[in-house]
């Protein structure tokens, strides 16, 4: 009786083994996802940025994108060294539309290629696989957002070793910009003369930007940013208390 109890039990352990090795494996990936982007908050009709995360760049071509305006992303696929959007795929996306009367042929979409970049705004892991979630700054005055998923081999959770590998065929982090060196006192730059102890100090002027200014201007009045992002024609200066867009070079917008 003690033998047929035992071995029901090895048997029960045996079963739930793979489950529970499948699920340390999915934690593990997340972890490193977690350590490796940090996600951007957009707003609730995602039609701009709340909290900037990590700009991402793209190493493949052919990531299909629509506007903010759908209900529901295109689901890209990343598989054997090419991003594609398949028949299935693009059923299922049509299919999530459906409840608000969207179809996809009506929807701006943009397909985009390597050297572009946008920021990732959720990832999650699957039984079958990662799906990132991404938003593009606007072309056009159209934000783009689309997913990509990298798909698991059948029956198994790889080691997220390689699943980050395989991430970072596609997709990287924008390596931050370099802060201004500092000025070395054997350089020659002049000191500011100190202000006599017997004159008040001056209230310094209120700091003003305005539209069309170019990016030399503002660095100018505010000093260089704590960050900056880079979306081709588009650049964003993050000051600690102002976010300054330029469009080909010029201030279009401050936030």
């Amino acid at each position: 009786m003690r033998s047929a109890v035992y071995l029901t039990l090895v048997v029960a352990l045996a079963a739930v083994a793979p489950s529970l090795h499948a699920q340390d494996q999915k934690s593990e990936i997340l972890k490193r996802l977690n350590s490796e982007f940090t996600r951007t908050k957009m707003t609730t009709d995602r039609s701009d940025i709340v909290t900037a995360g990590s700009v991402l760049v793209l190493h493949k071509d052919g990531l299909l994108m629509c506007g903010v305006q759908a209900i529901a992303p295109p689901t890209n696929t990343y598989k054997n060294g090419a991003i594609s959007l398949g028949f299935g795929a693009n059923m299922a996306w049509g299919m999530a539309l459906a409840p608000a009367n969207q179809q996809p042929v009506n929807l701006p979409q943009r397909k985009f290629v390597t050297g572009e970049k946008f920021w990732v705004a959720e990832y999650l892991v699957k039984d079958d696989g990662v799906v990132l979630e991404f938003f593009s700054d606007p072309f056009n005055d159209v934000r783009y957002y689309g997913q990509l998923k990298f798909p698991f081999p059948k029956g198994a959770v790889p080691p997220a070793d390689n699943v980050m590998k395989t991430i970072e065929e596609v997709i990287t982090v924008e390596a931050p910009a370099q802060d201004a060196p500092a000025a070395d006192a054997s350089s020659g730059a002049a000191a500011q003369p100190a202000q006599a102890p017997d004159q008040p100090a001056q209230a310094a002027p209120p700091k003003t930007i305005a539209l069309g200014q170019t990016t030399d201007e503002v660095i100018a009045i505010l000093g260089q940013p704590q960050k900056i992002v880079n979306l081709g024609a588009k650049q964003m200066y993050f000051y600690p208390d102002m976010k300054v867009i330029f469009t080909n070079g010029k201030v279009s917008d401050v936030q």
